[in-house]
């Protein structure tokens, strides 16, 4: 696990594009995982300048989203589609039939996340997975407890997770109980992970993931076992780890191959 901290969530997301502009114009039919949630905000409206201003690429990619919550149309602001079409995808040129989201208005659950890994499979496996990571350690809607093996599946959000996701639902709207969410072990079969954090918020989770032990009470420790895992962090979300200095010597003295 590469880590990198940097003084501003603006500076993480300058990088974090940058890797992700790097596998586009190194593979145009690369395949990339994408969060939702407060995190990779800015990173999207980093990637869209890069699009409008350098010419970055999009046209080959076919994407995959991390989850989506059951019961809620695609058509509903809140729900995950809106997300990423107001954020991302009305703003590349990516092609309408590559974009993959989970279908959270699927009669027959089990079969719809079954669907998805086969889709997954069939487009040659993600090649970015791109996270962020909740502030008791779970990554995609995989909640403490999820089993470090699993697959796209339905789960059940803890009261935790709904009360920080009621800020991205309008005054009085329930809050979904569910979601469909990617599992830990497809997260994992992904050729490179990109993990993202900011703020105090954060540090906890993150200093349980990088320096604690590999948990399924910490689902995002996982990602010390994966051979390419990079995570960005701020000052903030970093402010508890314990080898700091080192992190930060390790990537001052990267070979120039290896900068991005």
């Amino acid at each position: 696990m590469e880590v990198i901290i940097q003084p501003s969530p603006k500076a993480v997301c300058a990088i974090a594009a940058r890797h992700v502009a790097h596998l586009l114009r190194t593979k145009h039919k690369a395949v990339l995982g994408l969060p939702t949630g407060s995190t990779p905000i800015s990173l999207y409206a980093e990637i869209v300048r890069m699009h409008r201003e350098e010419g970055l690429d999009f046209k080959q990619a076919t994407t995959f989203n991390l989850d989506e919550y059951v019961g809620i149309d695609p058509a509903n602001p809140a729900s995950y589609h809106s997300f990423m079409r107001q954020h991302l995808f009305d703003h590349l040129n990516l092609d309408p039939k590559n974009i993959h989201m989970p279908d959270g208005m699927a009669k027959d659950m089990p079969l719809a996340c079954q669907a998805y890994e086969t889709a997954i499979r069939e487009a040659g496996g993600i090649d970015l997975q791109i996270l962020g990571i909740g502030a008791d350690g779970h990554i995609g809607f995989n909640e403490p407890s999820s089993s470090l093996s699993s697959r796209t599946r339905l789960k059940t959000l803890t009261d935790k997770t709904m009360r920080f996701n009621k800020s991205f639902f309008s005054p009085g709207q329930p809050v979904p109980r569910y979601a469909i969410t990617m599992g830990v072990g497809t997260i994992m079969e992904a050729r490179a992970c990109l993990l993202l954090a900011f703020g105090d918020a954060k540090a906890v989770a993150v200093e349980r993931m990088v320096e604690g032990a590999v948990s399924a009470m910490v689902p995002a420790s996982i990602l010390q076992m994966h051979p390419q895992a990079v995570v960005i962090l701020d000052e903030a979300a970093a402010k508890n780890l314990r080898h700091k200095d080192y992190y930060r010597f390790v990537y001052n003295h990267k070979p120039e191959w290896q900068q991005r």
